[in-house]
């Protein structure tokens, strides 16, 4: 869905830095995107165009979710709802325990601001291993909502992520797959 001219200005814009945070990782920096605000106006139309009639809701995954999760929410005219880390929300809230490489984690949202059936979008700025992303639609699910699409900037596809995510039978988009 995004252009051949998007594509090429976000790689040229988003940075590779070796061995970050530990050896043999190769993070990507996106935080150079924020510098140009029409270039950041042009993925967020890219990724709204993608669920555009087809969500509810979106739900953003802390934190980098967030940075492109709540513009895609408004460009939408539907509720953003956030998912946190463990500890960070006050009750009533649902949480979720995954696994992770080197341990387990948990995610958490309030209860009470889905609703029985909504469609809903789950966006984070890059898709992995899909441990946390997958976590988020059971935390969705768990609350009769319908994770219905997936999205993200970045698709790392050597790590397999989306695999995990076929069992929800949801659209899966990201605009830069490495």
């Amino acid at each position: 869905m995004a252009s051949a001219a998007l594509i090429k200005r976000l790689e040229k814009t988003i940075e590779n830095i070796p061995d970050f945070p530990i050896p043999g990782i190769q993070f990507k920096d996106i935080c150079p995107i924020f510098l140009q605000p029409k270039l950041y106006e042009e993925v967020i139309a890219d990724l709204a165009a993608f669920s555009r009639g087809k969500v509810d809701v979106v739900c953003g995954i802390e934190s980098r979710g967030y940075l492109f999760g709540i513009a895609i929410a408004v460009a939408l005219d539907v509720p953003f709802v956030l998912i946190r880390k463990a500890g960070k929300l006050p009750p009533p809230f649902i949480g979720q325990k995954y696994d992770l490489e080197y341990g387990s984690a948990e995610i958490e949202m309030k209860t009470g601001h889905l609703k029985e059936g909504q469609r809903v979008l789950i966006h984070d700025d890059l898709l992995a291993t899909g441990g946390t992303t997958e976590a988020a639609a059971k935390l969705i699910s768990k609350q009769g909502a319908i994770p219905t699409q997936f999205s993200f900037l970045i698709d790392l596809k050597d790590l397999n992520g989306r695999e995990r995510l076929e069992k929800f039978n949801a659209e899966v988009y990201s605009i830069l797959e490495y």
